[in-house]
């Protein structure tokens, strides 16, 4: 089938509905990380099942920093499936992809399933967060994968706010650089020494003059 194909089928696919919530691939059926959650983005394309898709912002809404692509990958095929490129149509960011161990492709392998975002997982950073979209919102995310080709939905906007506080970016502070040490002992180092050693000196000059 060719891409265009499938778009195609993936229009007529797609599909809102309870599903599992996010989980590591190690979950066992009865895991916390397995109870059922409404509402979130799924879909089927030929052997691929992308479920739980979201995208995670900063917990609070003024804060600066990456927001995360998190969601469930099935592969119900007998080849392994590379996740190659997963994008923000119309938004002009990228997303940055890492496997769970930090090395090597994000693999989807035959049989199985790959869990993106929360801890030991794979993930997916959209590093300028504000370009994700305003929570409440829905973006759309296109996934190219090595043997399905691409498959793109809506995925709902979230922060990272209760059950999404474990699946989401941490908050970076934007504070205001400060002088470094080195600079804040330099500064002292030519101005208040040098304060103090002329006082000494202007006072014995004067008494000096004053005996004769």
């Amino acid at each position: 089938m060719s891409r265009s194909l499938r778009h195609g089928a993936l229009a007529a696919t797609a599909l809102v509905f309870p599903i599992a919530a996010l989980s590591a691939c190690s979950a066992g059926n009865d895991a916390q990380t397995l109870q059922v959650r409404p509402d979130n983005a799924a879909t089927a394309v030929d052997n691929i099942k992308i479920q739980n898709l979201n995208i995670i912002t900063q917990p609070e809404a003024d804060a600066e920093g990456p927001a995360v692509v998190a969601a469930t990958l099935f592969n119900d095929g007998t080849k392994q499936e590379v996740v190659e490129k997963i994008a923000l149509p119309g938004t002009g960011t990228t997303v940055k992809l890492q496997a769970a161990k930090g090395k090597g492709p994000l693999v989807v392998p035959a049989g199985g399933r790959v869990v993106i975002g929360g801890k030991n997982n794979a993930s997916a950073v959209i590093e300028d967060g504000r370009k994700a979209g305003a929570n409440g919102n829905v973006q759309a995310v296109a996934f190219t994968f090595s043997e399905t080709g691409d498959i793109e939905l809506g995925a709902a906007i979230v922060p990272a706010t209760s059950f999404f506080e474990g699946f989401g970016p941490s908050a970076l502070p934007s504070a205001k650089p400060t002088a470094t040490p080195s600079e804040s002992a330099s500064g002292s180092a030519s101005a208040t020494p040098g304060e103090e050693s002329g006082s000494p000196s202007d006072t014995a000059t004067d008494e000096a003059a004053a005996d004769h």
